[in-house]
């Protein structure tokens, strides 16, 4: 409850992130395309401060561009799956997914579907795992949508690893979503990284973008 509580310092982040500006660093996106999900009732306002800092570090950011995200819609997954088709066309390379919670599970969706088109798949306190109902959340989306938590409308197992490089960014002090359903289990993700900041600073602190930023160029660099 107490973690719940301290999730409302983190709002104006979320609220003021249009007017917040990018700190520049090394190129590690070295001009891949990056298309960042928001999370529920959210839209790209949310992650701007996201997309601005993977810009400054040599990626090609793109928002979503479907307004607020509600729920597990058929539909916007459809133009999400066209989108990733049309910028891997048009930049040559395979596009990073980041999701953020809700929009982490498209995410994961996405890169069962059209793996050819996925570098790399970040979930940012994202409930892939485990019990949904774990989860403060679930109420608000039941109550938005015309599904439950447990029988989304796609037939992807989301808590099985896409294959493709995955991350799942989690937090034990995240007053949302369960660290159980964010972390996950070893086999469900090739690497976690842990940041101890609300949900809502999760994909807004400048220190939580650099570190997932960094982890990203450290799964780079494995590959390489």
């Amino acid at each position: 409850m107490r973690n719940t509580l301290r999730e409302g310092l983190a709002i104006p982040r979320v609220l003021f992130n249009p007017l917040r500006l990018a700190r520049g660093g090394s190129d590690v996106g070295q001009g891949r395309p990056a298309l960042v999900i928001p999370g529920l009732a959210t839209g790209d306002i949310s992650t701007t401060l996201m997309r601005r800092t993977l810009k400054a570090r040599g990626f090609i950011s793109e928002g979503w561009r479907q307004g607020l995200n509600t729920g597990a819609n058929p539909g916007k997954l459809r133009v999400l799956e066209a989108r990733l088709a049309e910028l891997h066309r048009l930049h040559g390379r395979k596009v990073v997914l980041i999701g953020w919670s809700l929009g982490g599970m498209y995410a994961r969706v996405l890169a069962h579907r059209v793996p050819e088109h996925v570098d790399m798949v970040v979930t940012v306190a994202s409930p892939f795992s485990g019990d949904r109902r774990a989860n403060v959340a679930w109420r608000l989306y039941e109550a938005i949508n015309d599904h439950t938590v447990d029988n989304p409308p796609f037939a992807e197992q989301i808590s099985a690893k896409p294959p493709v490089p995955t991350l799942a960014v989690w937090s034990a002090v995240d007053g949302i979503i369960s660290s159980d359903c964010t972390r996950g289990r070893d086999d469900e993700s090739d690497s976690q990284l842990r940041i101890d900041a609300q949900h809502f600073a999760l994909g807004t602190s400048r220190r939580a973008i650099e570190a997932i930023i960094a982890r990203i160029a450290e799964m780079d660099a494995d590959r390489a």
